[in-house]
């Protein structure tokens, strides 16, 4: 998920994704072009000292969902900050400054924001009442194709139904279960988004029929959600099918066929590559490093244990500089991706990435009081001082959200 993460016309949304996709973070969450200090000092309990305010939520979530991946118990004023955000009628928006009453009626719903903090508050325990009422505001916008988008009465979304599902399957449910109105499941919805063998994006995920964009990236959170699985997976028993894309008539041979996409696409250079941002001089694609690591862990939990390997290595020869960079959703990311792939996330590449994620919020319990004190007057005087995040075009960002009537992520995420 930040990178988290569309279009009054598809070249918006492509570009929102782009963004999304060189951050790490759930599409959705696209920011702007400038580095700009937040608009007022942020709170402790928060990760990151960027402005929060397209993916507060989700990196938030990442964050926690990390350090509970690795055996840690994040601080509890990091849960209590995110169970803060949630509206009244169970909702989470990608953030929200105000938390002294509930949230504003036109304050737009974020099913991506919402999935992602059930699936932390489930992993980290103790939230039942907010994950119950999250869970429930979930089902209740689910679309009749069995499906979610971004902001409820958006058409459904590859990316969006995916983290719903991951949601489900944290709190105990079933997904397939899960219906609309119309008798149609999350799977159901799922499989419009695959596309045949052969041609273009033949086995991948497409974030909707007819839209352009990163599709690596829908279908990494595709594949993951066919299988049950949310943003944590840990790697699958190896597939018989290898890479062969075969014609699927069910959402798991869908699954396979989006991994056996990842695979040839990781397959020349080991990583992704995002498009040029919209104006920019330099037109090269750069790589995507949130991507990558997203295809790792959906490769893993697939069981093609080889093309997850070969991008790993990738990744931990040239990503941790990013997540620097980045801030604590990339530092997650590859958090994540160590995870499903039983790597060392404290040395990866030469990089404690736990410290890294640690550095940028308050520590979690049971960490060395003094270090804990340290690390909490650091991030206190980076907020005053301005915390500077990297953000790209926001414009793109509102195209796609008010032209598509949703507030498009991850995740992905929709990434910043």
């Amino acid at each position: 998920m930040t990178t988290v993460r569309r279009s009054t016309t598809a070249l918006a949304l492509s570009a929102a994704l782009g963004a999304a996709a060189l951050l790490g973070a759930p599409a959705a969450h696209a920011a702007p072009a400038t580095a700009s200090p937040s608009p007022a000092p942020l709170p402790s309990g928060l990760f990151g000292t960027a402005d929060p305010a397209y993916d507060g939520v989700w990196r938030q979530s990442l964050a926690l969902l990390a350090q509970d991946a690795v055996g840690l118990t994040p601080a509890a004023k990091a849960v209590d900050w995110l169970t803060a955000q949630q509206c009244a009628d169970g909702a989470f928006s990608a953030y929200r400054a105000d938390v002294s009453g509930d949230c504003a009626a036109k304050l737009p719903r974020d099913s991506n924001a919402t999935a992602a903090a059930v699936q932390a508050l489930a992993a980290t325990g103790g939230q039942d009442k907010t994950v119950t009422k999250a869970v429930g505001w979930l089902k209740s916008v689910q679309n009749a194709d069995g499906g979610w988008s971004y902001n409820p009465g958006g058409a459904s979304d590859a990316n969006s139904t995916a983290v719903v599902i991951g949601a489900l399957a944290a709190v105990g449910e079933q997904p397939q279960a899960v219906k609309a109105k119309s008798g149609k499941s999350p799977y159901d919805a799922l499989l419009t988004f695959a596309q045949p063998c052969g041609g273009k994006d033949g086995g991948a995920f497409v974030y909707q029929p007819g839209q352009p964009g990163v599709v690596a990236d829908s279908t990494a959170a595709a594949v993951l959600a066919a299988q049950g699985k949310g943003l944590v997976a840990k790697a699958g028993a190896a597939h018989a099918a290898g890479t062969t894309c075969a014609k699927a008539t069910d959402v798991q041979g869908a699954a396979h066929n989006g991994a056996a996409y990842l695979a040839g696409a990781l397959a020349k250079s080991g990583h992704l590559l995002a498009p040029p941002m919209p104006g920019a001089e330099d037109t090269a694609p750069k790589p995507d490093f949130g991507n990558t690591a997203d295809a790792v862990v959906a490769l893993s939990a697939q069981g093609l244990a080889e093309p997850a390997k070969n991008s790993l290595t990738w990744l931990q020869q040239n990503a941790p500089a990013w997540a620097k960079e980045s801030g604590p959703a990339a530092y997650a990311q590859l958090i994540l991706a160590a995870h499903a792939t039983g790597a060392d996330p404290k040395d990866f590449g030469g990089t404690d990435l736990v410290a890294g994620l640690n550095a940028t919020g308050p520590a979690p319990q049971g960490a060395d009081s003094d270090a804990s004190k340290k690390q909490d007057e650091k991030k206190e005087k980076d907020e005053k001082d301005g915390g500077v995040g990297v953000w790209w075009i926001v414009g793109a960002f509102f195209a796609a959200s008010v032209g598509a009537g949703i507030l498009f992520s991850g995740r992905r995420k929709s990434q910043s």
